[in-house]
């Protein structure tokens, strides 16, 4: 008890509202936040939400552009506990999937602090539980707390942070220069010549609602990608390699795809799209790179409405020069060059996360590390990784809460003297 007390020390009570909670604290409101949060609720296990935006979910609200739709069926993407309504369409919008985020948060009583935004998380040796330390930036006054733990999850995810590539001159563009987080439709950009760096699902998508507006885009692609249809005979690309990956192995799984999309798409190599040597499967397994699954784009690319074109070499005003020499007149630059997480950023931790902010543990035993340490939503594979990562997380909360409830009441008690406040 006397350690509990040395947690808060002067300066810091005097300058910060401390708060104690009696459950643990999970930092991040997007799905796999949502995810964890409703399985905790129903493993009775109180906590407490922080979110740096002002919303649930703001990744898809506000860095997701118009015509975006959920890259998998739905059955793939519902969270714990509550399926998608039977009237959405296999593919659900993004105002449908966010109606129905919306929808699990109040069926769930998940009410997050939004505009907290966590500077710092380390673990206290001494007294054996977390500090969060956040500044809330609700109005035009600036608060800081600090939530005391016994648990921290962390559910910022694989993409908290825009990646913002180096690309010699761009700064001396002079045209509009954008991220893909930031593009919402190409309404704006019709009969404008528009660069897309990139040439993952994001960098594709773009290029095909820049073409579907009459601009011309023509679309950045450095290195190798593979390339799938959506569906395959009528059933879901995605769907169909789960129920052959329960009886084949990687390998020939990867084969048949491949196969599979050389009948349906061609040769995508002849288009400029070079497929790397490994296949789809294994290279999202062992790297992380998620295979593009077309959704109209490819045969604009064969109609040449969208333009492939290599690395770029530099940028100059009005003008990209690329690695082969060419030189392309330009309006606009979309950098459609990805995200990345942003937890190094202000997790004091090194054992469980790297320095690239993801577990070091790869798949499925990512999810738990020391000291109360939880992370979910950084297993490379979707709402259904962020679900499984979930589940387990509150089970194994709930097994220890269960057995200590009584105990960590007594500490909440104690506590409650010193903290100003407690959950």
């Amino acid at each position: 008890m006397e350690n509990l007390f040395r947690l808060v020390d002067h300066e810091d009570f005097l300058s910060r509202r401390c708060i104690w909670v009696n459950g643990p604290v999970i930092v991040g409101a997007g799905p796999s936040g949502l995810a964890t949060a409703a399985c905790l609720r129903d493993q009775g296990v109180p906590f407490v939400m922080l979110e740096r935006a002002e919303c649930i979910a703001s990744l898809w609200q506000k860095r997701t552009y118009d015509r975006l739709k959920l890259h998998l069926p739905k059955q793939f993407c519902q969270l714990p506990k509550l399926p998608f309504p039977e009237d959405f369409p296999e593919y659900p919008t993004k105002r449908q999937f966010i109606q129905y985020l919306e929808s699990y948060a109040e069926k769930f009583e998940i009410n997050p602090r939004f505009n907290e935004c966590v500077q710092s998380a380390r673990y206290d040796e001494t007294s054996g539980l977390w500090r969060v330390k956040t500044a809330s930036s609700a109005g035009s006054t600036k608060t800081e707390f600090e939530y005391i733990c016994r648990w921290l999850v962390v559910a910022t995810g694989e993409n908290a942070e825009r990646v913002m590539p180096g690309i010699e001159g761009l700064a001396d563009f002079g045209g509009e220069v954008i991220h893909a987080c930031d593009y919402k439709s190409g309404e704006k950009y019709k009969g404008k010549k528009v660069l897309v760096v990139g040439c993952g699902n994001s960098g594709m998508e773009l290029s095909l609602d820049l073409s579907n507006h009459n601009a011309s885009p023509s679309m950045v692609v450095r290195s190798s990608v593979h390339v799938l249809p959506r569906e395959i005979l009528g059933k879901s690309t995605f769907e169909l390699a789960t129920l052959m990956i329960k009886w084949l192995p990687l390998w020939l799984v990867d084969k048949i795809l491949l196969i599979l999309a050389w009948f349906i798409l061609g040769n995508t190599e002849s288009y400029g799209l070079k497929r790397p040597s490994m296949g789809p499967l294994a290279l999202k397994n062992t790297m992380g790179k998620t295979p593009v699954l077309d959704i109209g784009a490819l045969k604009k690319i064969r109609s040449g409405d969208i333009n492939v074109v290599p690395g770029i070499k530099r940028i100059s005003c009005g003008q990209a020069e690329l690695i082969n020499g060419e030189k392309l007149d330009i309006d606009a630059i979309v950098l459609a060059t990805g995200y990345r997480s942003n937890v190094p950023s202000w997790l004091q931790e090194s054992e469980f996360f790297s320095e690239n902010g993801f577990p070091k543990a790869p798949f499925p035993h990512g999810w738990k590390g020391n000291a109360g340490l939880y992370a979910v939503g950084f297993t490379r594979r979707g709402l259904s990784g962020a679900s499984s990562d979930a589940m387990r997380i509150a089970q194994d909360i709930g097994k220890v809460w269960k057995e200590e409830t009584k105990q960590q009441k007594k500490r909440t008690t104690a506590c409650h003297r010193r903290c100003i406040s407690q959950f």
